[in-house]
Parts: C-alpha cells; sequence; structure tokens
C-alpha cells in the first residue's frame, strides 16, 4: 500500500548572515502509516569549512533532540506529547537557530522508513 509523506531537510547554519548551509538531517512524516523519524549525519570537516568555529557536538545534541520529538520520549517536553502531525509541525517551523529546517516537500511511498534512508543518502550523504 502507498501512502502519502512529507519531508523536510535539516540545516546546519553557522553563520546566517552569509546564507550557507550544510544538510545535516532529514524528517519524515507519514500519517497514513503512523511515522515519524529523523536520519541525519554530521560531517564535522564540512561543517569547519563553513564555520572554523563551530562545535560539531552541539549540532548532534540538537539532532538527538529532533529524534527525542520524532520518538515521542518525555525528555523532549510538550513537543514529545504531541500527536505525530503535531510533532511534525514542530519540527518543520522556521527557528532561528544554527539547526534549521528546509521547505517542506512530498511523495508517496510503500516503505517511509526506506524512503528516509534513500532521502538520507541522496541529501545528505
Amino acid at each position: 500500500m502507498r501512502h502519502a509523506y512529507q519531508y523536510v531537510v535539516l540545516r546546519c547554519v553557522p553563520r546566517p548572515e552569509r546564507e550557507e548551509f550544510l544538510n545535516v538531517g532529514v524528517v519524515l512524516h507519514c500519517q497514513g502509516a503512523d511515522y515519524l523519524d529523523v536520519a541525519c549525519h554530521v560531517d564535522a570537516e564540512r561543517l569547519r569549512a563553513l564555520h572554523a568555529g563551530i562545535d560539531a557536538g552541539q549540532v548532534r545534541e540538537a539532532l538527538a533532540f529532533v529524534d527525542l520529538v520524532c520518538r515521542g520520549d518525555e525528555r523532549a517536553g510538550e513537543a514529545a506529547r504531541q500527536s505525530l502531525g503535531q510533532r511534525f509541525g514542530f519540527l518543520k517551523a522556521p527557528r532561528s537557530t544554527v539547526l534549521q529546517p528546509g521547505p517542506v516537500h512530498g511523495g508517496v511511498t510503500e516503505d517511509p522508513g526506506r524512503q528516509l534512508e534513500h532521502l538520507r543518502e541522496r541529501l545528505i550523504g
């Protein structure tokens, strides 16, 4: 069975005034399959090429928080107690932090987990 899904690419934007970013994660929500998950990869060397002073550990911590929200882990606070759709809404909302979501995209898939891995490989590396 094919299900519609939406996804956002999470970007690390070390210096927003330069409008440079590096894709570090993908969040995929598939309501029909009751699915919300994130796949990520932080390439510290590439991040340092954008900004020598960036702390890749903090970027990883921010992505770990995204994972907690996706899983509904109580350590993520109020956002994690919401429905999957509301959690996705929280994660796709623009913020003025170093970790920012890109535009929402969509598609259809039979396997949301496999689709997420495909997007991670294609968009992050």
